[in-house]
């Protein structure tokens, strides 16, 4: 029931306001909207607290067990929780019992991103990594006795391991923090009170941070399949594996399969990989993970799942049977845990699938609840998360009302080759600014030219014509992730094609690319074809 990870946001701005514990300044913010008698006389300071309290669904007369009382121990929730605590709130979390895989009644503290997100998949992730690179060190002089074997079963134990180490690390900085750990299924039966397994709880702010679930699509054999979650806890590697979906996540497990030798097919319902990411790096990426072996079924809508004598099973898609997987995964979407904790009964908003609406500080239609991470389905990724319960303790706990920045957030697929990327795609990029400029580097790294291997990387610069600001960075190739984050400094900056042209690389490296590609791949004015691209491209890619 906590916040996750972790991959579109418009909310809308509500006139209610917060609960201050100092006196704000002579103009206060326009959300508060506040008449203006109330600020225009000094004298009425000492009211202000006290209006704003109101406003916020808060009465200043009522004592409350807690000045926040937050549902879901994961990311987003913990660091809300610790933050408010440090600055002087009384604070309370709920948070149900540990497991590795999520149901209605287990989750643990950490959530998601901890116990079933990106820190197990990430240690698979390097796991799979290593028959990769047996195969590289070849080329540099390694030879191997005998073939060398994966023992899965140590694999997992050392996962988690190493998950209940950092539960415990989770767990540690709450109460270090002051905030009281409840453990228990959390449930709203008042604008102001908490009902934690038959003890209610009273606060004057309550934080939803319950996160998401994987979910399985309701088609026949539905039984069959796994999720995520059990993916990454399986008694045995899968032999062959059925890998729906074509987002981050059924790639992510896709390479970590494959590089653990498992026979790894991947069905999408598109013509392509990871949609809504750039186009040339969807190309690239689905390019170089069939050349590692993985098939992909594109296309392909799945319809029913059989089971035979053997224990083998069999996907039905709109195109045909496939036969023999020992595993079927679905990592086709997440919806948010929000069924069953109350927020319909106190007159919070949610759209059809669950989501929780919220304002653009994070506060839902009732004024004395809060909510941030995946349940509110903005940018779902556990950085975000942390960035929304930051900005959520300045607005309730340091009189510093504050809205969550999610201008050119990084983001990276830790499929392989990974991928990183900071910044628009070009094709929003076209939309956005019009002309753009689009400089690319397709490349053999140093490293393949002794290994052998058909590895490359690909990058991408997208500049605004007119301003020459560096709108988007993608890159696909070997420590892509650690590369974006730092230059996503420079996007969110809002250095130009100049700044990057003006910065001495790092030599012999990949990342001096980026601050060495002169000439542009091609030039796109929109509505008008341009050098580098034929007319119905531009068109394309120009939206038109």
């Amino acid at each position: 029931m906590a916040t996750s990870l972790s991959l579109s946001c418009s909310p809308t701005l509500t006139r209610n306001s917060l609960f201050f514990t100092k006196t704000l300044p002579f103009y206060p913010p326009s959300f508060l909207s506040f008449p203006k008698t109330l600020v225009s006389l000094s004298s009425r300071r000492r009211t202000f607290t006290v209006r704003a309290e109101s406003q916020n669904g808060v009465d200043p007369a009522r004592h409350y067990d807690f000045d926040l009382f937050t549902i879901g121990a994961g990311s987003g929730g913990v660091r809300a929780s610790r933050l408010s605590a440090n600055h002087g709130a009384s604070v309370a979390i709920c948070e149900l019992p540990f497991s590795t895989i999520s149901s209605d009644n287990t989750g643990g503290v950490g959530g998601t991103c901890v116990i079933r997100g990106c820190v197990p998949k990430k240690l698979l992730v390097y796991s799979s990594k290593f028959s990769h690179e047996f195969e590289e060190s070849n080329g540099f002089g390694w030879r191997y006795d005998s073939e060398p074997k994966h023992d899965w079963s140590s694999l997992i134990a050392n996962k988690n391991a190493e998950l209940q180490r950092l539960t415990g690390i989770y767990k540690n900085i709450l109460k270090n923090s002051g905030v009281k750990l409840i453990e228990g299924r959390g449930k709203i039966v008042g604008p102001h009170t908490v009902d934690v397994d038959g003890k209610l709880y009273s606060a004057k702010h309550i934080l939803v941070a319950v996160g998401g679930r994987p979910f399985i699509p309701d088609i026949p054999g539905k039984e069959y399949a796994i999720d995520s979650d059990a993916a990454l806890d399986l008694p045995s590697k899968p032999e062959k594996i059925a890998i729906v979906g074509g987002g981050y996540i059924a790639l992510e497990f896709a390479g970590i399969f494959n590089g653990l030798k498992s026979e790894v097919h991947v069905f999408i319902r598109q013509k392509q990989v990871l949609r809504g990411f750039d186009e040339e790096i969807r190309d690239f990426v689905a390019e170089h993970m069939s050349l590692r072996g993985i098939e992909f079924h594109t296309e392909e809508t799945p319809q029913a799942i059989t089971k035979s004598a053997d224990g083998s099973l069999s996907l039905k898609t709109n195109k045909g049977t496939l036969d023999g997987f020992s595993h079927i995964m679905f990592a086709t979407g997440r919806r948010p845990n929000t069924k069953n904790i109350g927020l319909e009964s106190v007159g919070v908003k949610m759209a059809k699938d669950g989501t929780i609406e919220v304002d653009e500080y994070s506060q839902t239609s009732v004024p004395s609840i809060w909510a941030i991470g995946d349940v509110t389905n903005r940018i779902n990724l556990t950085p975000v998360a942390l960035m929304e319960g930051v900005a959520l303790t300045k607005t309730l706990f340091q009189n510093e009302p504050t809205k969550p920045d999610y201008r050119a957030v990084p983001s990276a697929v830790f499929s392989q080759p990974p991928i990183g990327v900071v910044g628009l795609t070009e094709e929003q990029a076209v939309q956005q600014y019009g002309d753009i400029d689009i400089f690319t580097a397709n490349f053999r790294p140093l490293k393949a030219t002794i290994s052998g291997l058909p590895d490359r990387v690909f990058m991408k610069l997208i500049v605004s014509a007119k301003t020459n600001e560096v709108v988007g960075l993608h890159m696909c190739g070997e420590d892509a992730a650690e590369i974006v984050q730092g230059f996503a400094v420079a996007i969110k900056a809002g250095l130009t094609k100049a700044d990057f042209d003006a910065t001495v690389g790092i030599h012999p490296t990949a990342a001096e690319e980026f601050v060495t590609m002169r000439t542009p791949t091609r030039k796109i004015q929109k509505n008008q074809p341009s050098e580098g691209k034929s007319g119905s491209e531009v068109k394309a890619a120009a939206g038109v």
